[in-house]
């Protein structure tokens, strides 16, 4: 049985004037918790404590999106300016998102992030930012109605999912490709089923399309149904278009008032309340 070795130098924790300390698990990070986390097997009790601080960020997260009602999530780069052409994009996608009826979620911090939220915040639509806790601390925007801070990656991921109908990706960097990627296994393993996923900027995206396409399919990897699942567009009536058919038609979204807050629960709405029917057609461009 492989087990690690001690580390002798006086850096290993536990060591003391040069001498080894217990053995050395995981790897280097960057914030404490998430070291001692990867440092392999812990004391009982500091596993209970930890499992305990991930039930909190999963009741946070619950307490608080329990009424932002339909969402669609749009990711992208945090780096994108106001004036670049994605940046623009984005927020034409949040405001026909709004128009449609969705709240507009984001990871609530800059670039293509702000550019959707400031799109729903456009048109009246609720705006809603999930944020993560990184070591480099990353305010959130100015276009949120609400946010919530998630100190786990996979909370953070698994509220994402709970509360949309559908992913947008705008071009992003390894952020972004790893939502796409774990967007695109839920949906490939039945996870879950028909949830649109839509690649905006086709140019940005075409070397990775051709990378799915002539190699993974060619080696048999994935099925050309996966990458069949994917649209790519540069149409925003597209790409909403085709949320809208997934959700009404696949998902049985129906357009009703939403749950109530309960006082006694101590519950409050954060954000105002979405559409209770199909708005307006938006105006014409």
């Amino acid at each position: 049985m492989l087990k690690p070795e001690p580390d002798p130098t006086p850096e290993t924790p536990g060591a003391k004037d040069g001498v080894a300390g217990p053995p050395r698990w995981g790897k280097g990070t960057e914030a404490p918790e998430e070291g001692r986390f990867l440092q392999g097997p812990q004391p009982r009790f500091t596993e209970l404590k930890r499992l305990s601080r991930i039930c909190v960020d999963f009741v946070r997260g619950f307490r608080k999106l329990h009424f932002i009602g339909p969402c669609v999530t749009v990711f992208g780069s945090a780096r994108f300016r106001e004036d670049h052409r994605y940046y623009e994009l984005a927020r034409e996608v949040g405001q026909r998102l709004g128009l449609a009826g969705f709240t507009v979620m984001t990871g609530g911090g800059p670039g293509i992030m702000e550019a959707a939220n400031r799109g729903a915040r456009d048109v009246g639509a609720p705006s809603v930012g999930c944020n993560i806790v990184l070591p480099q601390e990353q305010s959130h925007n100015a276009y949120l109605d609400m946010w919530v801070e998630f100190r786990y990656f996979f909370v953070r991921k698994v509220m994402l999912v709970k509360y949309s109908y559908a992913f947008v990706v705008l071009p992003g960097g390894f952020g972004t490709m790893d939502e796409i990627f774990e967007c695109a296994t839920l949906i490939q393993t039945g996870k879950i089923r028909n949830f649109p996923l839509v690649l905006m900027g086709t140019e940005y995206w075409a070397p990775l399309v051709e990378f799915l396409r002539g190699t993974m399919v060619a080696e048999k990897t994935i099925a050309q149904a996966d990458i069949d699942r994917i649209l790519v567009t540069d149409s925003v009536d597209e790409a909403v278009d085709r949320i809208l058919a997934a959700a009404t038609h696949e998902f049985g979204l129906v357009w009703q008032p939403v749950d109530k807050p309960r006082w006694f629960l101590g519950e409050a709405r954060s954000v105002p309340p979405p559409a209770s029917r199909p708005p307006e057609a938006p105006p014409a461009r």
